[in-house]
Formats: structure tokens, sequence, C-alpha cells
């Protein structure tokens, strides 16, 4: 890892009843880079990058993106909008790291939930 990694949660083994993988507990961690990614890429989500820890804290769905070749999993948080984030794990340092942050329509939400892409989060 390297000093451009910020820890800004905990990885919850809950979600490993939600996931096919075992990750222990461990932090995730955010680059400096990620919000030149979102100013980038979805400049209009930039507001909730202050709610990163609160969505890993406290997600309301989680599932994977079946388009990932990597560890990957989502979490959504219904707040204003839909916020989804993206979390990998560098296989190479061995480390999970929020690599994406975007708003999602509700019907993209419903859609996810219908084809059981994502899971309703019972915390």
């Amino acid at each position: 890892m390297n000093d451009k990694l910020t820890a800004i949660g905990k990885y919850n083994e809950d979600f490993n009843n939600y996931l096919p993988y075992n990750i222990k507990s461990s932090n995730i961690y955010q680059s400096n880079g990620l919000e030149k990614h979102i100013i980038k890429r979805h400049p209009d989500c930039l507001k909730y990058i202050g709610f990163i820890p609160q969505i890993i804290a406290n997600p309301d769905y989680i599932g994977i993106n079946p388009n990932e070749k990597v560890t990957s999993f989502e979490l959504v948080k219904c707040i204003a909008e839909n916020v989804q984030i993206g979390i990998k794990l560098d296989a190479k340092d061995n480390y999970l790291y929020v690599a994406t942050l975007h708003t999602i329509t509700d019907s993209k939400l419903k859609h996810g939930i219908q084809n059981g892409r994502l899971k309703k989060f019972d915390k």
C-alpha cells in the first residue's frame, strides 16, 4: 500500500453472507485519486463523497457487478438519491479500496433487486 490511501471504513464480515467471498474484517481505503475520478466521470455525485464511510457502515443494498472480473462488490445507500459505491480488492497488495461512486435511478435499483444482482442488506 502507499501513503496516498486513507482508511475510511471497515469491511463488515456480515457482507460475506451476501457475497461469494470470505473476506476477513479489514480497513477499506480511499485513494486521493477517487475525487479526481468522480469529478471526471460523475461530477454531479461529488456532493456524496463525504457519505462514503456511512455507506460502508450502513448500506441498504449489497451486490456484485457481474461484469467485473476481479474480487469486488457494490454497496447502495438510499439518501436523497440512490448512491452506489464500488469496492475492489487490490490483489497485488491485498487491500480493499473504493473504486467508484455514482448514483443509480430508482428503476435501476428495482431492476437490480428483481434480477438478484442487489440484495437488501439486513443489518
